[in-house]
């Protein structure tokens, strides 16, 4: 894979080499689109979170590694409107992947998520974006999520669909997360989001470990729902912890819950061969969840060697993890 046009020449960190841009490999036939997502510099929409790195920073580390795209990442982060946007990223040879937008859509009323996903659609219409990627909240201040009645499962299927249906009309790709911290989170959660909803999903390596639910299995039995994907791997200990009630995500996150690709239980290129199976050719969005405590540096080279590591991972033909762990 290439970019559609060279970033420009930018300082290189201390001993992180230059790399070409991702490219398919043998194991992979297809072309694979890979990009990076904010959230992997420490970039979060999680309230709370951490401090936010520079996003000129980002972005140019970012067409360093050779990345082909980028996501939003939280409001604020990059600019609103379309043309800054755009700009920004074409500058760098960087494609707008698409937005990644908490929404409430288990209530009788879903006004206040029409508008959002309206406002995020019209944004990424105008500004080339591809994917509009919702989570599930409980509400916007993401809120511990409570069981949901069968009542609430069938408002929460029908107004994703009428999201979708938004999404569609501008043509862009629609994809349900299932996510930490969210109404739809657990092995159990997941197979009733399937059963209940209609619309394409997002299917998140780490998320879905963390919750229960194995990814690769996922892919095999659900590759022709799935729309989108985030590549991220976890460390099998500190995931049962998050599944067990007792760390939260972000504790997790900062003691090391999310590794480079390959490095933990993810099975992540035995996803990637099911995907394959389903005739999968979206975005791999890569994500090693990062988060910045007032006591740490804002910027440092990891986020950059770690994303470095797991494109490595992607382009490897022989792969060091085993598929059938």
């Amino acid at each position: 894979m290439e970019h559609s046009a060279d970033p420009p020449p930018a300082a290189e960190p201390t001993g992180i080499p230059v790399r070409a841009p991702a490219t398919a490999t043998a194991h992979h036939p297809g072309a694979r689109r890979i990009g990076g997502a904010p959230i992997s510099w420490g970039a979060c929409e999680v309230p709370g979170w951490g401090e936010m790195p520079d996003p000129e920073t980002v972005l140019d580390e970012m067409a360093r590694l050779g990345l082909r795209g980028t996501e939003l990442g939280p409001p604020g982060f990059l600019p609103h409107d379309p043309g800054a946007l755009a700009s920004r990223l074409r500058h760098r040879g960087l494609e707008f992947v698409g937005s990644f937008v908490p929404l409430v859509l288990h209530e009788r009323d879903a006004d206040s998520a029409r508008r959002m996903a309206r406002d995020t659609l019209a944004l990424l219409s105008q500004a080339g974006g591809q994917v509009l990627v919702i989570a599930v909240v409980q509400d916007l201040q993401w809120s511990p999520p409570r069981d949901l009645d069968d009542a609430a499962w069938r408002r929460l299927a029908a107004h994703a669909a009428e999201i979708e249906s938004l999404a569609t009309e501008r043509g862009i790709t629609f994809a349900l997360h299932p996510h930490v911290g969210t109404l739809i989170e657990t092995a159990a959660q997941v197979e009733r989001g399937l059963a209940e909803t209609t619309v394409g999903w997002c299917l998140d390596t780490g998320h879905l470990v963390i919750g229960g639910t194995d990814p690769a299995q996922f892919a095999r039995e659900h590759g022709d729902r799935v729309t989108h994907v985030h590549l991220k791997d976890v460390d099998g200990d500190i995931a049962a912890e998050v599944r067990a009630g007792r760390l939260s995500l972000l504790q997790a996150t900062q003691r090391g819950l999310f590794r480079p690709l390959g490095r933990g239980v993810a099975k992540v290129a035995a996803t990637l061969a099911a995907l394959d199976e389903h005739g999968y050719d979206g975005w791999l969005v890569l994500e090693q969840d990062t988060a910045i405590t007032a006591d740490e540096p804002a910027v440092t080279n990891a986020p950059m060697l770690d994303t470095q590591e797991s494109i490595a991972f992607l382009n490897t033909a022989q792969r060091t993890e085993e598929i059938n762990q």
